[in-house]
């Protein structure tokens, strides 16, 4: 496998983050200070709200991590009544999975963070709501209306090529409700990102077809059978999404690598433009949290079943990151906090998302995660007298650190919920 290959591989996210890992164990990370004697209270605190919402004999209900939950938000079924409404108008299954993954696969490119004021109002219900389920149910109502489709088959519950590329910032903004009042962070970035996914669909048309449509990849998958590698999943969606993301990201002897970038404590030099393989960490959060996404309708609609799905990583994002800092698993080293850049209103930490900071806190959280889950486990099993309780970490983080992450933000910063580290953001990472 060549360098390229191997940075945009599943395997590369954990290897690469579990060598940065190490080096924390001997006290030599760059930016952080590593205190595993906190890694107990963050296992206590995780476990603490598993129990709590699905405690003591409801584990098997704890939904896998995916998009599906955020489109329920305030307890509304909308992802169930459109498969009512499809089933009613004579769609079969095949179909209505085809038009879950064309909704699910534009909105988790829409969960970038939204910021910390931006709020969507769901038509006919007047429920507010904010971040990524404001984000999931304004796409669902965008979907609806047929804002991502070229239209010519009169169908309007579809996305296509054609669609995404007509899509304009001011199309966007309409549809999630964003103005100068109530502003969404990248706006016209994330309506960018959605143009070159269509064009980047146009091109795969031996997946997508002729009209690019991101459902297609349900038929693909079946060909495979009906039990699946998760990694035919994921080099699919590697081809098609690593040709949209910014034309700043890293580059590695001409080949961009996503989201995935050099970071000092694997020895890359600050500021090189070049930098070798070796010293890359990557994450590629967006397409791990679209695969994740993705699994769940093949799995309920058509009953596929995804194997080496232990191949997926923790997300490294704000919640999950956030929950080891405000845990006190991890803190800036006091040079850091001196040199940053402050918020003008918190005076919490800010930095670029491809500063080292950032690069090495997320690899610490796709780490800490492996580390944390078999604890959480652990202490529920014993709390409940179940020695065979397993829990996939896509339970874990749905159920147990992503949850603690916002829960612990609300409860420590109020105002803005926001995570105890800043990340000045263009709407494609977080």
């Amino acid at each position: 496998m060549g360098a390229v290959d191997y940075l945009l591989s599943l395997e590369a996210v954990r290897e690469r983050a579990t060598k940065v890992y190490n080096i924390a164990v001997d006290g030599k990370l760059k930016s952080f200070d590593y205190h595993e004697d906190r890694m107990a209270d963050a296992a206590d605190f995780v476990a603490s709200l598993i129990m709590r919402d699905f405690g003591p004999d409801r584990f098997h209900e704890i939904p896998p991590h995916g998009r599906w939950q955020h489109f329920e938000a305030g307890n509304i079924a909308r992802v169930t009544e459109l498969l009512h409404e499809w089933k009613v108008a004579g769609q079969n299954k095949a179909e209505c999975a085809r038009r879950l993954v064309d909704m699910f696969l534009v909105s988790v490119l829409l969960d970038a963070g939204a910021g910390n004021t931006w709020t969507f109002t769901e038509p006919g219900s007047n429920m507010r709501l904010s971040r990524s389920e404001g984000l999931a149910v304004a796409s669902l109502y965008m979907f609806k209306n047929g804002l991502f489709t070229n239209n010519e088959s009169g169908d309007s519950a579809k996305v296509d090529g054609m669609g995404l590329q007509k899509l304009t910032g001011e199309q966007l903004a309409e549809g999630m409700q964003a103005t100068p009042q109530n502003p969404l962070v990248g706006t016209q970035d994330r309506a960018a990102l959605l143009q070159r996914l269509g064009k980047s669909l146009m091109d795969l048309s031996e997946i997508f077809g002729s009209e690019g449509r991101p459902g297609n990849i349900v038929d693909y998958i079946l060909s495979k059978g009906k039990t699946v590698d998760i990694r035919e999943l994921w080099n699919i969606l590697q081809r098609l999404l690593i040709p949209i993301w910014p034309s700043n990201r890293t580059v590695i002897d001409g080949h961009p690598i996503g989201d995935a970038w050099p970071l000092s404590t694997l020895g890359a030099t600050i500021g090189d433009k070049n930098p070798p393989a070796d010293v890359i960490q990557p994450f590629h959060k967006l397409t791990q949290w679209l695969t994740y996404s993705l699994t769940v309708p093949l799995q309920r609609l058509l009953g596929v079943t995804w194997e080496k799905q232990d191949l997926m990583t923790g997300l490294p994002e704000y919640r999950n990151g956030g929950l080891f800092v405000d845990m006190g698993v991890l803190s800036l080293k006091s040079e850091v906090i001196n040199a940053s850049k402050k918020d003008e209103v918190s005076q919490l930490c800010t930095f670029d998302t491809a500063d080292d900071v950032i690069v090495e806190w997320r690899a610490m959280t796709v780490a800490l995660l492996d580390k944390v889950a078999p604890l959480v486990v652990q202490r529920l099993a014993e709390t409940t007298n179940q020695a065979d309780l397993s829990l996939s970490m896509a339970q874990i983080l749905e159920a147990g650190t992503w949850k603690a992450g916002r829960e612990l933000a609300a409860k420590r910063r109020p105002d803005t919920r926001s995570s105890p580290i800043l990340v000045e953001s263009d709407g494609t990472v977080f």
